[in-house]
């Protein structure tokens, strides 16, 4: 058997201890490190001189140290005095609570364990004598950065930095803080730009946080949800009919790059103006300037008022844009805990999926299918299960998700979109070719669902989005049939032109999204089959005068459809035969 390993105790000074000192310390050494297995002459005691400390001693044993110097105690100090700047309020007397805590402040040992790095680089470290820290407890380095724990062997633990590591040396102490990763969390954070570690990063003022959440957190449990019955309006047709979105759903949004996804979820964000909803959107893996832009046009729609952006930049370390979106569902778990409903972005879970990829095969894990993981499913799946819809007994807020995942080449069967689609209820899938064809929102009705379904419509949508599915699916079917036919009968004529016209008014552009009472209408009077002898490029230009015109001698209508989402026979009955007056006047003018 080889020799064991002294238990090294370093006593760091400023002024030489006296005798008695040394003895008295050496005493306090003896009673708490000698063991049965540990015998007095098994610890090897030093001492060296430490000018940086300011005055006092640091004992240092093994990977325990007590700190009785003055740098500790004045960071005890500054560590009140943060705590203090947290919670004062604008309007409190913040120089009669500064004097208040310096008398009442207490100068204490200060006691913790610490470890050392073994190696550090792209992220990661790895960090040996913290034999008791915890999966997602929060370290703290010598140069004061912080990162995670993330993975934990026999001999050291892996740990995650939340920032950059060049500050980060070998055999530099490492503290444990016996804390979870958390963020600030409160009304101030809207309207703001935040990094994933909640730090405002738009240039303004600091915000005053109303407490902190840790960014993990248990998904609500079953009996904790009520079911999804409420609409949370999109304000694009294509999806508020065919594919509604309920409040606490969580709905895909998965296609090839440049599809319009994320215009979709930021015209969804515009469009809960007015209708108390907050909105979160975490950007992860962007450029910068693509998330400035998104926040710009947010700010020129007035919608920044009621939302948060989380941003992790592809600049940004891997650790940083995989806690970025924990981060922002811990926001939005904040409303939603005041009774509030949320809709909360993330953009996207696939890049996502790659910055955890290269933590974990940095940290030495065996990779899977694509290199991902094994746990890369539970990655995504205690994430998007923290959305639901409360019960009235816990306040009765929601958190709607809409994740994004990009695909390749239009592969749904990779393994990421996979996982999401299997935890999702629902996703809409959007097209590469119906986008170059101009076809925008490019969604395939085929291959998008919603598995809420009519549940988060409203009846007046229900009733006027019934048969909107199948005849596009018939429409497409039969043009791809007669398009080497010219010899057409007259109901498959009827039929083309109507499906046409359907197409033409499913497109709709970025940034004009429509009011529920809007589309139930249009979608009432193009059912009725009144503009089907329209032009097809004339279709738009005749259908935004005619809603203009029903918006004024139909106010009792709209405002039927918006307040109690209703259209009844006689409603329904008056708007078509509108529709046929300004049809005749339409075509006489063009004429």
């Amino acid at each position: 058997m080889g020799k064991k390993a002294a238990f090294k105790v370093v006593l760091y000074y400023v002024t030489p201890p006296t005798a008695d000192q040394l003895q008295g310390i050496w005493n306090f050494v003896l009673s708490k490190y000698v063991t049965e297995e540990r015998k007095a002459e098994d610890i090897e005691f030093a001492v060296e001189e430490d000018p940086s400390l300011g005055g006092g001693f640091i004992l240092k044993c093994e990977n325990e140290v007590y700190n009785w110097s003055t740098r500790g105690r004045l960071g005890q100090f500054n560590e009140k005095l943060q705590n203090i700047r947290r919670k004062v309020g604008a309007d409190e007397d913040v120089i009669s609570i500064l004097r208040t805590t310096v008398d009442e402040f207490k100068l204490s040992k200060r006691f913790r364990r610490s470890g050392y790095v073994t190696a550090a680089g792209d992220g990661i470290a790895r960090v040996k004598g913290l034999e008791r820290a915890e999966y997602g407890e929060i370290l703290i380095f010598a140069s004061g950065l912080k990162g995670m724990v993330q993975d934990i062997r026999k001999e050291d633990c892996g740990v995650i930095l939340f920032g950059k590591d060049d500050e980060i040396r070998v055999w530099d102490e490492v503290a444990r803080t016996g804390m979870r990763a958390g963020i600030p969390v409160g009304d101030g954070l809207l309207g703001r730009v935040l990094n994933s570690l909640g730090e405002p990063i738009d240039g303004g003022k600091d915000f005053e946080s109303e407490g902190f959440r840790p960014i993990e957190c248990p998904a609500p449990s079953i009996t904790a949800r009520q079911p999804v019955d409420t609409p949370l309006e999109t304000g694009i047709l294509s999806i508020d009919s065919m594919f509604p979105i309920g409040r606490g759903q969580r709905e895909l949004i998965i296609g090839d790059r440049q599809t319009g996804k994320t215009s979709i979820a930021i015209d969804t964000i515009i469009n809960q103006k007015g209708k108390g909803v907050k909105c979160v959107y975490v950007a992860i893996g962007q450029k910068a300037s693509t998330i400035a832009r998104l926040v710009n046009r947010l700010k020129e729609a007035g919608a920044m008022d009621y939302t948060v952006v989380i941003s992790s930049t592809a600049s940004d370390p891997a650790p940083l844009q995989y806690i970025a979106p924990y981060s922002g569902t811990s926001i939005a778990e904040f409303f939603m805990h005041k009774g509030e409903d949320v809709l909360i972005v993330y953009d996207d879970l696939s890049k996502h999926a790659v910055a955890y990829r290269a933590l974990s095969l940095l940290l030495e894990r065996s990779p899977g299918r694509e290199a991902y993981p094994g746990d890369v499913f539970y990655l995504h799946s205690r994430l998007l299960e923290r959305s639901a819809r409360l019960s009235d007994d816990l306040g009765g807020g929601s958190i709607t998700a809409l994740p994004i995942i990009e695909t390749q080449a239009g592969d749904v069967s990779a393994y990421i979109p996979t996982n999401v689609i299997s935890i999702t209820d629902g996703q809409i899938y959007l097209e590469s070719e119906l986008f170059f064809l101009g076809f925008r929102p490019a969604v395939n009705v085929g291959l998008s669902v919603s598995r809420v379904g009519g549940a988060a419509q409203t009846k007046a949508m229900k009733k006027a989005a019934g048969s909107i599915r199948i005849d596009l699916a018939q429409y497409r079917e039969m043009e791809v049939f007669t398009q080497f036919s010219s010899d057409l009968d007259d109901a498959t004529k009827n039929q083309l032109r109507h499906g046409r016209i359907l197409m033409e008014l499913l497109k709709q552009p970025l940034g004009s999204p429509r009011s529920m009472a809007d589309q139930v209408m249009l979608l009432t009077i193009v059912n009725s089959g009144v503009i089907d002898s329209v032009p097809v490029e004339m279709a738009r230009e005749f259908t935004d005068k005619l809603l203009a015109k029903i918006h004024v001698e139909q106010q009792a209508t709209v405002h039927d459809i918006e307040t109690m989402g209703v259209l009844n026979d006689d409603e329904k009955y008056f708007l078509v035969e509108l529709a046929e007056k300004e049809l005749r006047e339409f075509m006489s003018v063009r004429e």
